[in-house]
């Protein structure tokens, strides 16, 4: 899909439109930081351009302002947990992996300039408790700094604890932030796709749409109280299953299956390709042993993406399952999946021969690692 920004005369350069922290896309408000793929143009009407791609047949999406095809995926396993008070960045920064998204100033009574981040909550062994999307919402005088944190929703009432737990003194208050749903926009067939065009404002609060932080090919994120498929032009109702095999496709982990809490390591995980570390923030939980991994800069072991190939078993294969090489030596372990799409933990030396998990029927299931194109050059 492709946006396009466009300036008055008096702006008179590409240049005058790009010192603006937010842009007028296609009517809606968008913050500067949720653009990226940036390209300018010559001239005021055609400046910006962004573009993203669709995972499962790999063809760039083109589209103009008008009219849109979208595939609206209501995320019912995710929920969000609000953090507010005058207290909530630092106390959150000394718990998170990575910085806070800051979000841009408020723009009138309903702004859509609120900002999206990634990051993991992690236990003292510097091993995952939670994934998290962060969303910073704009600042009113009259409000206090506001976060919602998107994580399994399995695991709500466990990472309210974990808040509270390390609260102390601090001025925040947690809670349960039941009045929004969570959404995934994904772009449809190349021949349907267009713009996102104006989001329809309802009356109970104003919906939240920013770009996924994790990855492009992870499309937006829709926080919403109405049908998020109404809310956007285009927009039709997906099929959960169609998200889970795309996320799969694109080596995305998200939710408890994927990132096991106490087991998983953020850095196996592919927090830093995700956008969802910083090695130079200030201290949190976990920091040492994850730190130290960095800076020895050898990561042996990787979620990588995994297509299965011939007959799978009607139960599927088992969480933990040994995945094999050719010749029999350990590759790593089947972490979960869907269908003939998942992730597994694998040795990055050993995904390019043939590989296969046997099952418990003692039969043998071939499956093949990828290396998602989204992934910085040097791991490929």
């Amino acid at each position: 899909m492709q946006f396009e920004a466009f300036g008055s005369q008096e702006e008179g350069s590409a240049q005058g439109l790009l010192g603006k922290s937010v842009l007028r896309v296609c009517d809606m408000e968008v913050g500067w930081g949720q653009l990226t793929q940036i390209r300018a143009g010559s001239t005021p009407r055609a400046l910006l351009s962004l573009q993203l791609v669709d995972g499962r047949c790999g063809d760039s999406l083109a589209s103009t302002v008008g009219g849109a095809t979208w595939a609206c995926f209501l995320l019912g396993e995710r929920a969000l947990v609000r953090v507010r008070g005058p207290d909530s960045a630092p106390f959150l920064l000394g718990l998170l992996t990575n910085e806070l998204p800051l979000p841009g100033p408020a723009v009138g009574e309903a702004s859509t300039s609120a900002r999206a981040g990634y990051a993991h909550f992690l236990n003292v062994q510097g091993r995952t408790l939670y994934d998290v999307i962060l969303y910073g919402l704009p600042e009113r005088s009259s409000e206090q700094p506001t976060f919602l944190l998107e994580c399994d929703s399995s695991v709500v009432d466990a990472l309210q604890r974990h808040l509270l737990l390390h609260r102390i003194r601090r001025k925040v208050t947690v809670e349960p932030c039941n009045e929004l749903r969570v959404w995934a926009v994904l772009p449809c067939a190349p021949g349907e796709a267009g713009g996102v065009g104006p989001l329809r404002k309802k009356a109970v609060c104003a919906p939240v749409l920013t770009r996924d932080p994790r990855t492009y090919r992870m499309g937006w994120r829709l926080l919403s109280p109405d049908e998020g498929f109404a809310l956007v032009p285009g927009g039709r109702l997906g099929d959960l299953q169609d998200y889970h095999r795309h996320r799969y496709q694109q080596g995305v982990p998200e939710g408890v299956h994927d990132l096991p809490p106490g087991v998983a390591l953020p850095l196996e995980s592919n927090l830093a390709f995700m956008n969802g570390i910083s090695f130079t923030k200030g201290c949190y939980i976990g920091q040492e042993l994850t730190a130290r991994t960095h800076h020895m800069g050898v990561i042996r072991k990787r979620l990588f993406p995994v297509q299965f190939s011939g007959a799978i078993p009607g139960g599927g294969i088992a969480p933990g399952a040994s995945v094999l090489t050719e010749s029999g030596q350990a590759a790593g372990k089947y972490r979960a999946g869907l269908g003939d799409v998942g992730l597994a933990l694998l040795r990055s030396e050993k995904i390019k021969g043939p590989l296969h998990i046997r099952t418990s029927e003692s039969g043998l299931v071939a499956l093949t690692a990828s290396v998602p194109d989204w992934w910085p050059t040097a791991t490929k």
